[in-house]
């Protein structure tokens, strides 16, 4: 399905984000960017952009036999979803709100601004100091939004 989705949202000039299937694989939620996001975050996904996704990945699924009941295509959004090691380089000096799966240093959850990425290891800058920890540790993370 991701390969799918790559494929299908890069021949349109965007970039898949992320993606979730729920309610029995039934519901679909497409997070696409802009390519040119990757390197200027200035310019957004708009309503427009949604649509034609959204009707290009249903003609897709039509006719590759991918039965769903709803697709919702958006922005991944301000607070969006870290999860690779490209996610947190492309974000280095953004505040990041991270819970990790074992324990570094006594803290599974930590809140700092991403100061350095290096092979699997990020580290961030909180409050008591550089935390580091491993990219295969990740549970979840996502960037906290300045308004």
């Amino acid at each position: 399905m991701e390969d799918l989705l790559r494929k299908s949202v890069g021949a349109l000039g965007y970039q898949l984000a992320d993606f979730e299937l729920s309610n029995h694989g039934k519901q679909l939620r497409i997070f696409i960017e802009k390519t040119h996001e990757l390197s200027d975050p200035s310019g957004g996904i708009s309503v427009g952009d949604c649509e034609t996704v959204s009707r290009h990945l249903q003609r897709v699924f039509e006719v590759d036999g991918i039965d769903y009941d709803r697709l919702e295509v958006s922005s991944p959004g301000l607070d969006r979803k870290l999860k690779t090691v490209a996610d947190f380089s492309r974000f280095v000096g953004l505040e990041a709100d991270v819970h990790l799966r074992l324990l570094v240093n006594g803290r599974r959850h930590v809140t700092g601004v991403v100061s350095e990425v290096t092979g699997d290891q990020v580290k961030l800058d909180t409050d008591s100091g550089l935390f580091a920890f491993e990219i295969t540790n990740l549970k979840r993370a996502r960037l906290v939004p300045k308004l």
